[in-house]
């Protein structure tokens, strides 16, 4: 498996890698991987290499000292993959801190009226479980490029589950930020930024590079949750709740998370139309504002109960390349978008089609920390 992105940098601070070395190697799986994948749209192969030659140079006229300080290139050499061919205009922060940018990951072709997928340069954009599934998207070469291992980080965005969708079908790490707390040029406000990695602590990396925010190592446990199958009004296959479901389970059994009943349950109402009208020019408003407004009133209701809420990432398993049919893969996720509240996919495990499901963590605006300090402590209690 290659290195993480925190193995790489702090490797590359030491001087122990050469960052030449870790760009070309990442070139060399993506040659020989995305034949196959499709995950990517363009591969800046000669620029990436440039750009580490400057760096190993730049670090190697440095003292022994100052590479390694915490603050001094935080992700040196780290090779990363951008979202989409203009993905490098969100990527500055990640540049200064070292990371090189390899290539733009795919997206969905023009003219489709469904999202999750991907097209890259050679085809449809593959799912690395099984070929046959789609991956998910809008995010999706950039899940699958972090899955198959190509890179140890991809950005995303996510409007409507754009970055947890295909992080729960690749079996990844999917982090959407809060609504406001990074640049964004949606005009409604929906999409933000988000990131694909490979482990949370890689995602809590991209967090802090990003947001200038520590993300604490002390976290409190059990942290307090709410577990919600459908929130009220999904309809989600047996499925996927089940996996969530299990690795609530597992996460109440290593003393990560505590589960809280609430006084009442989480019904929210549906957010589709309520999204669908600020995404359609001309739209009335007035009623998606008034459903945003009555589901921020009962999500508050579960924070003053519990720190996190808990629900499957997605109400299905991953569809074939024909498309999700009258499913809308998004039901449990972008009520999130509609509300901004910072969200995370975490694994949760296989279903009997051989593809990864997801388990979908929410907190409270701008708790982003908590987030990802609650999917480390599963993963070093769980899955070590």
């Amino acid at each position: 498996m290659p290195l993480s992105a925190g193995e790489i940098a702090a490797g590359v601070r030491a001087r122990e890698l050469r960052v030449v070395d870790v760009v070309a190697a990442a070139l060399e799986r993506i040659e020989r991987a995305d034949p196959e994948l499709c995950a990517f749209v363009e591969v800046w192969h000669e620029e990436a290499l440039r750009r580490a030659g400057e760096l190993d140079a730049l670090l190697g006229r440095r003292s022994v000292d100052v590479p390694r300080k915490e603050d001094a290139l935080p992700l040196a050499g780290v090779p990363i993959a951008v979202k989409g061919r203009h993905g490098l205009r969100a990527a500055g922060p990640l540049l200064a801190a070292g990371c090189i940018a390899v290539g733009a990951t795919s997206v969905p072709g023009p003219g489709t009226p469904w999202q999750t997928w991907g097209l890259g340069a050679r085809g449809r954009t593959v799912n690395p479980w099984r070929a046959d599934r789609t991956p998910g998207g809008s995010s999706a070469g950039a899940a699958v490029a972090v899955a198959a291992g190509l890179v140890p980080l991809a950005t995303g965005s996510d409007g409507a589950g754009s970055v947890r969708i295909p992080a729960a079908w690749c079996g990844v790490t999917g982090l959407k930020t809060t609504a406001g707390r990074l640049p964004s040029a949606d005009r409604t406000g929906l999409a933000v930024q988000g990131v694909l990695a490979r482990s949370a602590s890689d995602a809590a990396s991209w967090w802090r590079v990003v947001s200038q925010e520590p993300v604490p190592v002390g976290t409190p446990l059990p942290v307090t949750a709410v577990w919600s199958s459908d929130l009220g009004f999904a309809g989600p296959d047996p499925e996927p709740v089940a996996l969530a479901r299990a690795a609530v389970e597992r996460l109440e059994a290593a003393g990560v998370v505590r589960l809280v009943r609430p006084r009442a349950p989480l019904r929210l109402l549906d957010p589709g139309p309520a999204w669908l009208a600020l995404r359609t020019r001309g739209a009335d408003p007035g009623e998606a504002h008034r459903a945003r407004a009555e589901n921020d009133r009962r999500l508050a209701g579960v924070f003053a109960e519990a720190e996190v809420l808990l629900t499957p990432t997605t109400p299905t398993a991953p569809h074939g390349h024909d498309g999700p049919g009258d499913r809308y893969s998004t039901s449990l996720t972008w009520a999130f978008n509609l509300s901004g509240h910072p969200a995370l996919s975490l694994p949760a495990g296989f279903g009997g089609d051989g593809c990864p499901a997801g388990l979908h963590l929410v907190a409270p605006h701008g708790r982003e920390a908590l987030l990802l300090a609650v999917a480390r402590e599963a993963e070093v209690r769980i899955r070590s």
